[in-house]
């Protein structure tokens, strides 16, 4: 079975460019009316929107038979998904799922991703199951219950928008 991955990711990577853009195009232009541009403030508007467009680079997740893997700007980390240890869900600013392995790896990801992109969450589903069954995974069907039920339900949501049946 071929790989699956994240088909919005190129879309985030577009937003992320044109934010950043944004952000360094109206810095220069506020600056140059203002009379104050210089060579070093033009570089530290520079040096300001590539902190944004580290802060704000979207992970490239992707998916195959047994493997999960979130590639950041700098660089890539994968988990065996059949041999799950645990699933957490992370609360904070962003809500993320932390997924660890019995080889001590460990992966976090956005749950929109899942929820977004059916193929990879069905190939996340498929090998927790395995996990489930082989005894390794000890914490974490909670989790992986509440992204499946989110993800029926915008599934569902999606099938009455489009049918008109909202």
């Amino acid at each position: 079975m071929a790989p699956v991955e994240d088909r919005r990711w190129a879309r985030d990577l577009r937003g992320t460019f044109r934010c950043t853009g944004a952000l360094l195009g109206l810095l220069l232009i506020v600056d140059h009316f203002s009379g104050r541009l210089t060579l070093w403030r033009a570089a530290l508007w520079f040096a300001l929107a590539l902190l944004l467009f580290v802060v704000l680079y979207p992970a490239r997740v992707r998916a195959g038979e047994g493997w999960l893997s979130s590639r950041g700007l700098l660089r890539e980390r994968r988990v065996r998904t059949d041999r799950l240890v645990s699933v957490r869900c992370l609360d904070g600013v962003s809500q993320r799922l932390l997924l660890r392995d019995e080889f001590g790896s460990r992966v976090e990801i956005d749950p929109d991703v899942l929820v977004n992109n059916p193929d990879v969450w069905h190939r996340l589903a498929e090998d927790s199951h395995k996990s489930l069954a082989s005894g390794s995974l000890l914490c974490g069907t909670t989790a992986l219950r509440r992204v499946a039920e989110r993800v029926e339900r915008e599934t569902a949501e999606t099938v009455f928008r489009v049918s008109g049946l909202e």
